[in-house]
């Protein structure tokens, strides 16, 4: 079987699209759908059914599915093994990441990566939605949670430290807080369903304090914002709000009580084979760029957040 073959009936499968498949190969539909025509024929089975909105894989495409998946990533790391990993890198790598996240941190080194490989077309989806990664088609995507999936592989990228902090304004006109407890009496600004905020106590235990906010945005950004604006406290991730500590328009409260973080931030993608050199590379990249101490983090001076449960990385 030819390779490329393999490749387009795989892109096919995956976007539900000839037209989607031959863009992201840097064909024409009617190129692809040729050579897919003449793929099914020389296999004897028709892979692909077409309709004018979308293609799916027939019963025989669905058996084939696996196959190809392992002859092109067993490829993929037979030219790694040949040191072939100094080549130039071509095709589209698509990469999941969370909106904020992206904009803040990924977008801007992008520059660096591309200058690296300019054979590679990166297509980022920027969302705070979780993404099927097997569905979309992604190679892999950034994710700061827990991870509950065992079916994909994980490389830790970077803490996600976490950071109670209020405007000098608010904090000069309703007083700091001293204990988890007072909380209740002063505003708390929440990202989405985020308000269950978690200290460690004097035994070690953690402490859970559930704040009823008087302010609730489905977008991080938005409160480091209301924060700044001096609106109320916030709970904050560091890769989030260190510019706005940095310059003094945010403060750390109850830093004599350490949150206690759960998340950490990962590259997660959807095989436990071998990585295409292309996902490899920018996983690299992501490790070089953001740990093991972000550069977020670094000179803020704040107290260490006590850690949570998390998993294993693997991979």
């Amino acid at each position: 079987m030819d390779v490329d073959d393999l490749t387009l009936f795989l892109r096919i499968a995956r976007l539900g699209s000839i037209s989607a498949a031959a863009r992201d190969l840097g064909g024409t539909p009617a190129g692809a759908s040729a050579r897919l025509a003449s793929f099914e024929r020389k296999l004897g089975a028709r892979l692909i059914h077409r309709t004018t909105r979308q293609a799916t894989p027939t019963e025989d495409g669905l058996a084939l599915l696996p196959h190809a998946e392992h002859v092109l990533d067993a490829v993929a790391a037979a030219r790694a093994a040949l040191g072939r990993q100094g080549a130039v890198l071509r095709g589209t790598l698509r990469v999941a990441a969370p909106s904020s996240f992206g904009r803040l941190h990924i977008v801007p080194g992008l520059p660096e990566f591309c200058a690296r490989h300019p054979g590679l077309r990166l297509d980022l989806r920027l969302s705070d939605s979780m993404v099927d990664l097997v569905e979309g088609a992604f190679d892999l995507a950034v994710r700061y949670a827990e991870l509950g999936d065992t079916s994909f592989v994980a490389r830790r990228l970077a803490p996600d430290r976490r950071a109670l902090v209020a405007s000098p304004g608010y904090l000069a006109r309703h007083g700091r807080p001293e204990t988890p407890d007072d909380l209740a009496g002063h505003a708390c600004l929440v990202v989405g369903t985020l308000d269950l905020w978690t200290f460690q106590g004097r035994d070690g235990r953690p402490v859970e304090c559930r704040v009823t906010p008087t302010l609730r945005i489905n977008d991080g950004e938005a409160v480091r914002d209301a924060a700044c604006a001096g609106l109320g406290i916030a709970l904050m991730a560091t890769w989030c709000a260190a510019e706005q500590i940095r310059s003094g328009a945010l403060v750390p409260v109850l830093g004599a009580h350490p949150l206690v973080s759960t998340q950490t931030l990962w590259a997660l993608y959807p095989s436990s084979r071998d990585l295409a050199p292309k996902v490899r590379v920018f996983i690299d990249w992501l490790v070089a760029r953001f740990g093991p101490e972000p550069y977020w983090d670094q000179g803020l001076g704040l107290a260490a957040a006590a850690p949570g449960r998390s998993p294993p990385a693997a991979g």
